[in-house]
């Protein structure tokens, strides 16, 4: 077989659909966020405005969070040096992990090197847990949440999207003694809508279900203290396993699971994800404690409060120029393009000629024919940016001869 040829064949056809993933090589100035660099393909340099970046509250620059970090390598080092049972638990792990308990009002925490990796390790590890478990799925729950209950060898079940009555029906159609688990997400991140907590955890109840929710789109974002939506509604009680991120809100990088404390220490002992990994670096442990401490102050509030004004400023103006967006009142702005060639297109022209980088959002990550441009308008989004890009978009919608009344119908 002609491997390389192979290789060939998948490449172009990533490339005849439009759908071939370009990176976009920036550089962020420290204290300019949301400003970078970006180096074109012959080496040149041209200044960027980034309006495709999941750190929401600019948390990535704040000097709190590299005060802590500083501080930590300075004392300990790069590495970890280990995994967490083989010299790698220090005690920035254990205070970020009681920092992370402490604001999902739960026994436990634990943390793990990313937010897929922890979904990916403890969906596909709960069989072990509970054997026969059945586990109702979310259709469009994230890729990793997919994979975690695709691995995991037990029986799933995927409801529609936000659907409780198929949920119902779905949890109904199953032995009542089977032991069962419910996992789905607070805000889902390429359309913005909200799952319907309470109406799950009912159902939860209901049939004496385990529930598992994936805030990674709402942890330091929403709440009083930035606990996600369900503690804006008050519902973390009722909530099994909690999964957050750390890279987005907060700044940095790693994920974890709330949970109780037996919860947890099951999940530790049994998922090869955690128990195979190296840990976080003693600084990123120590630079995301300060971030999510920060975040549960009123100063963290009045940056959720800045955010969703910047952002619903952005869905109003894109709104009053006609553009097909979506709104379910979160802090994600998806414009909908509908077609992976103008988008792409759409995408290279905003910042070659306008300075503004916003990635496109294709195929597998969105359904075929939904293809778009996700913006994540930031507290340090200032006027100026925001006329900058509003200028851009309105320009180039009629340059690209996309009808927007066709598509906002």
């Amino acid at each position: 077989m002609d491997y390389t040829a192979k290789l060939d064949e998948a490449l172009n056809r990533l490339h005849e659909e439009g759908r071939y993933r370009t990176f976009i090589d920036i550089e962020r100035k420290n204290g300019q966020f949301p400003h970078a660099v970006w180096t074109k393909p012959d080496g040149s340099e041209q200044p960027i405005t980034v309006w495709c970046g999941n750190d929401y509250l600019g948390m990535g620059q704040h000097p709190v969070v590299l005060a802590a970090m500083h501080e930590a390598i300075d004392a300990t080092g790069a590495g970890s040096g280990g995994t967490r049972n083989i010299s790698g638990t220090t005690v920035y792990h254990k205070a970020l992990e009681a920092e992370l308990a402490d604001l999902h009002g739960k026994e436990a925490a634990l943390l793990f090197t990313s937010a897929y990796v922890a979904n990916d390790a403890t969906l596909s590890t709960l069989p072990k847990l509970f054997p026969g478990l059945i586990i109702y799925s979310d259709e469009l729950n994230h890729a990793s949440m997919i994979e975690g209950v695709r691995r995991n060898g037990g029986a799933k079940r995927i409801f529609k999207h936000n659907d409780v009555a198929d949920l119902r029906a779905k949890l109904e159609a199953d032995d009542p003694a089977a032991p069962k688990l419910i996992a789905f997400e607070s805000v889902y991140s390429m359309d913005g809508d909200f799952g319907p907590i309470k109406e799950i955890c009912d159902l939860a109840d209901e049939f004496g279900a385990l529930t598992y929710i994936d805030e990674v789109h709402a942890v330091g974002m929403y709440g009083p203290r930035g606990g996600g939506v369900c503690e804006r509604d008050r519902l973390m009680h009722r909530i099994d396993i909690i999964n957050g991120t750390l890279a987005k809100a907060y700044g940095v990088m790693g994920g974890y699971i709330a949970a109780s404390e037996k919860m947890c220490d099951a999940v530790r002992s049994y998922a090869p994800g955690f128990i195979f990994s190296t840990s976080l670096s003693p600084a990123l442990a120590a630079g995301a404690r300060a971030s999510v401490a920060f975040l549960k102050t009123s100063e963290g509030q009045k940056l959720r409060d800045q955010h969703q004004t910047q952002a619903k400023i952005l869905k109003t103006r894109l709104k009053g120029l006609g553009m097909p967006i979506i709104d379910h009142g979160s802090h994600i702005v998806p414009v909908i393009v509908g077609d992976p060639v103008h988008t792409k297109k759409l995408s290279d022209m905003l910042l070659e000629g306008f300075g503004i980088y916003v990635q496109p959002i294709n195929f597998p990550t969105v359904p075929r024919g939904t293809e778009r441009l996700r913006f994540t308008p930031s507290p340090v989004h200032g006027p100026k940016e925001m006329d900058a890009l509003v200028s851009g978009m309105d320009q180039l919608w009629s340059h690209c001869a996309l009808n927007r009344a066709e598509l906002a119908g």
